[in-house]
């Protein structure tokens, strides 16, 4: 099973990873993939996805290609995936800035549209 893979467009999985536009910070909301967008969407709902799988996928993702370890949507994904694993409560305040951000970047216009 031989794939080729340009230099600035690798993945591990489905979703690429463009390598010249990693951890820019400079987000647009219609370069995040499909599932991604998804997933993201998803964290923002009142049913969260369940499968920390899913939720690190996310991560990672926010991780390479906004803001690194301080990426908003990358911090709230890797918490949720805490609560997940460990069953404990959340960071509200981590979730609020999470949904500032998705607002900022441009997923909506007020962040009750996210919920």
């Amino acid at each position: 099973m031989s794939q080729q893979q340009r230099v600035n467009d690798v993945s591990i999985d489905a979703i690429p990873v463009d390598i010249t536009n990693t951890q820019s910070g400079e987000v647009e909301p219609a370069e995040v993939p499909e599932e991604i967008r998804s997933i993201t969407r998803g964290l923002a709902s009142e049913q969260p996805p369940t499968n920390p799988l899913v939720v690190l996928k996310a991560a990672r993702w926010w991780y390479i290609h906004g803001k690194g370890g301080t990426d908003p949507a990358f911090q709230w994904a890797t918490e949720w995936a805490r609560h997940l694993a460990t069953d404990t409560p959340s960071d509200v305040e981590q979730f609020d800035e999470f949904l500032e951000y998705l607002v900022a970047v441009g997923f909506a216009d007020e962040k009750a549209v996210l919920r």
